[in-house]
């Protein structure tokens, strides 16, 4: 395995460039919100709540790529952060709608706002072409990440096997 770094040619990955550039994001809405005691995460899931009408709670996660269960946890912290309150649907009593309170819509409106503040600095320094060309490129990924026929998997698993990598001599202990 050391020969095949070696000669390996260091070039950009598109997987650690999105990563690196995600995780800069990231930590650039956490300082900016941490005097106003908001993270990013917090953000994003208040993003996501309708702030009128609140969103139904088995439809936030899906939103937002998010497993329910991870949600599950993150919704009981807002709620007693008072952030949020869970209503019973009128229709449905089986459903609960996620509500922002008073102090949700608050957090959720400067987290809108520092968006928006981002989106324009960025359209400052990228031209809409340039713009363009991102959106389509990340489209692009995207219907690459989804591989609908495992294609992929099937490349990785033979590119493992010509190094003598497999399910079975990996998972043996």
């Amino acid at each position: 395995m050391g020969e095949l770094r070696r000669t390996e040619k260091k070039k950009k990955s598109v997987d650690l460039s999105i990563k690196a550039t995600w995780l800069a994001i990231s930590k650039m809405y956490n300082l900016l919100g941490a005097d106003y005691e908001i993270s990013h995460s917090i953000g994003f899931v208040l993003l996501n709540i309708d702030p009128v009408e609140g969103t139904p709670a088995t439809k936030i996660a899906p939103l937002m790529g998010m497993e329910a269960r991870s949600l599950t946890r993150m919704l009981k912290n807002f709620e007693e952060k008072g952030l949020i309150e869970r209503v019973a649907d009128k229709t449905d009593k089986r459903k609960v709608i996620i509500r922002l309170t008073d102090y949700g819509q608050m957090k959720r409106e400067m987290s809108k706002q520092t968006v928006k503040v981002f989106q324009r600095r960025v359209e400052e320094k990228i031209t809409p072409e340039e713009l363009s060309t991102f959106f389509n490129v990340m489209d692009s990924i995207n219907e690459v990440i989804k591989d609908p026929k495992g294609q992929m998997f099937d490349e990785i698993r033979d590119q493992l096997k010509s190094f003598g990598i497999t399910e079975e001599n990996v998972n043996k202990k």
